[in-house]
């Protein structure tokens, strides 16, 4: 007899529209495979397909399909040419009487038929088994069983398509990904009833359908965490980079009831590096997603609740609560915050970059979009070591990178180490003093505009992949009115608060701020959201340790 298959998952199907028939095929059926397979039974063509399609959308696994030739409005072969699009690798059989042989033989040059039954089938011992035996052995021999997993449908040069792969793939969520106009992509379109007009469409395990779905829908669809389990705790950290995750592991493992909040994907910038070297205890180098999934698995093995795609929009003072809101008008409270936001990449300006971000143009690592640069030339603006790092791992399979620095070279703003690597890689060139002027393209880049900063001249150039590193912006826009920044926007805390030897106004307590506390007791900051940080890794992740040590401070003397 065949494997025992996952019975809850692998499905043989009988179609016959006489419900006597019916019936005494899905017993016997079930007599023979019934502790091994799931035996689904229709009695027409059209509520097969439904139930093909719904199976397809839950990842469930089809084995063999029986079908009746006699069926009114859609025999046997007609349903069977249309399951085949559904489920191309099921053995599919016919069950015929006598005097339809001939049509049983045209359909295996139809639907490339496995077999064929001729009714009655007694004893199923010797003229039913035998031949549904062959027919799963051989099906599992195909391997053609695909694991259940969440599936996107998209475009190649579909912004929010890659929106929703690089979030699925930062948050280490198992996906496949299916082009739109591909043949697999066109059925489980089909079978979600969607014609394509509307990307990216993502089908979770247990078969729902989500139609260009946002964020925290589809967080909440694939198993991550987006509602507190209290209203009330100890310590919430805003941001799920080094320092947030740094200060949500102290924080939890010290015994604090802590909750880490991240809009988008843990790590950060960082989260996004394909390789990141001088990380200390890693001296073979360490890639920013297992960096990140390690501290995020080490955060929550000490209880911390890690929250995924909900925004701050708000900090608010009440009593001895620090209350923080989100986008969606709920709030969570605590005694303590660490503010641990980071930066984002600053946008290029340049005409046609906003219209062609998410299709070409794209602002971080896009490591999603690596195995699609294979092959062809790339393009990195930028000079700091987030940029170096891109450029070394998209140099593995790419013609030719050529990184854009509007100084005249990498050594002011790049470590050397990464500097060394890139003078000695064949297919990485730098263009100091080059800038985009103008990113162009219909529907995808196809060309860029350079400008020499130092003569003026502009150069077009043929590139279909732009990868955008310049700058860091704080995302703390939100905290206007609460917490004190500097005037590019990043965060004010500690000896800077008190330059001039006085408290930050409103300050009432007879104690300075501490070293990373902000004008709000309380609250803390750290990492490169922090006014005039290191901008690294590992200071990220010991500002978030050190202000764990201080919240503790600030909770024993409130």
């Amino acid at each position: 007899m065949a494997q025992v298959a996952d019975a809850a998952r692998t499905v043989i199907m009988t179609v016959d529209d006489d419900p006597g028939v019916s019936r005494a095929v899905a017993r016997d059926l079930r007599r023979r495979y019934g502790a091994s397979y799931r035996i689904v039974r229709a009695e027409s063509g059209a509520s097969a397909l439904d139930a093909l399609r719904e199976l397809k959308l839950r990842g469930d696994l089809v084995a063999v399909i029986l079908a009746d030739y006699r069926m009114p409005r859609m025999n046997g072969i007609e349903f069977l040419e249309q399951a085949l699009d559904v489920y191309p690798g099921a053995r599919r059989v016919l069950l015929t009487a006598y005097a339809d042989t001939d049509a049983a033989i045209d359909a295996i040059n139809v639907v490339d038929l496995d077999h064929y039954l001729l009714k009655p089938w007694d004893p199923p011992e010797e003229k039913l088994y035998p031949v549904l035996d062959d027919l799963l052995e051989a099906w599992w021999r195909s391997d053609r069983r695909p694991v259940p997993s969440t599936k996107v449908v998209g475009h190649r040069w579909s912004a929010r398509s890659s929106d929703v792969r690089e979030f699925l793939a930062r948050n280490q969520v198992p996906y496949r990904w299916y082009s739109s106009d591909g043949p697999e992509g066109r059925r489980l379109l089909a079978a979600a009833g969607e014609d394509g007009m509307r990307l990216p469409v993502v089908i979770t395990p247990d078969g729902t359908v989500l139609v260009e779905p946002e964020p925290v829908e589809l967080a909440a669809h694939v198993g991550l965490a987006t509602t507190p389990a209290a209203d009330f705790y100890d310590l919430v950290v805003i941001g799920g980079g080094p320092a947030g995750l740094g200060a949500a592991v102290y924080g939890a493992s010290e015994g604090l009831r802590t909750v880490l909040v991240e809009r988008s994907a843990t790590g950060g910038q960082a989260g996004q590096s394909s390789r990141i070297e001088n990380y200390l205890g890693f001296p073979d180098g360490v890639s920013g997603a297992q960096l990140t999934e390690r501290a995020r698995r080490q955060a929550t093995r000490f209880g911390a609740e890690i929250l995924t795609a909900r925004e701050a929009t708000g900090l608010e003072i009440s009593g001895a609560a620090r209350v923080v809101r989100f986008s969606d008008g709920s709030a969570v409270a605590a005694h303590s915050v660490i503010l641990a936001t980071g930066v984002s990449y600053r946008q290029l300006t340049a005409p046609g970059c906003d219209e062609l971000t998410g299709c070409g143009v794209f602002y971080g690592s896009a490591l999603t979009e690596a195995s699609a640069c294979r092959g062809q030339d790339v393009y990195i603006v930028g000079g700091a070591n987030s940029a170096g790092q891109a450029a070394m791992y998209l140099a593995r399979g790419a013609k030719s990178v050529t990184l854009l620095v509007r100084g005249p070279d990498l050594t002011a703003s790049m470590s050397y180490y990464l500097v060394q690597q890139i003078d000695e890689a064949p297919n990485i060139s730098v263009r100091g003093g080059t800038v985009v002027e103008a990113a162009h393209g219909d529907g995808h880049l196809e060309r860029l505009t350079l400008r020499d900063t130092r003569t003026g001249r502009t150069e077009p150039v043929d590139a279909q992949w732009l990868f955008v590193f310049i700058g860091a912006a704080p995302l703390t826009g939100w905290l206007d009115g609460t917490v004190l920044r500097d005037e590019r926007g990043f965060i004010l805390a500690g000896p800077d608060l008190t330059a001039d030897g006085r408290p930050p106004a409103g300050w009432e307590l007879d104690r300075p701020p501490y070293h990373l506390e902000t004008n709000v007791p309380g609250v803390f900051v750290a990492g490169d959201a922090r006014a005039e940080s290191a901008k690294r890794v590992a200071s990220a992740v010991g500002e978030g340790a050190m202000a764990v040590m201080l919240v503790h401070r600030y909770l024993e003397q409130s």
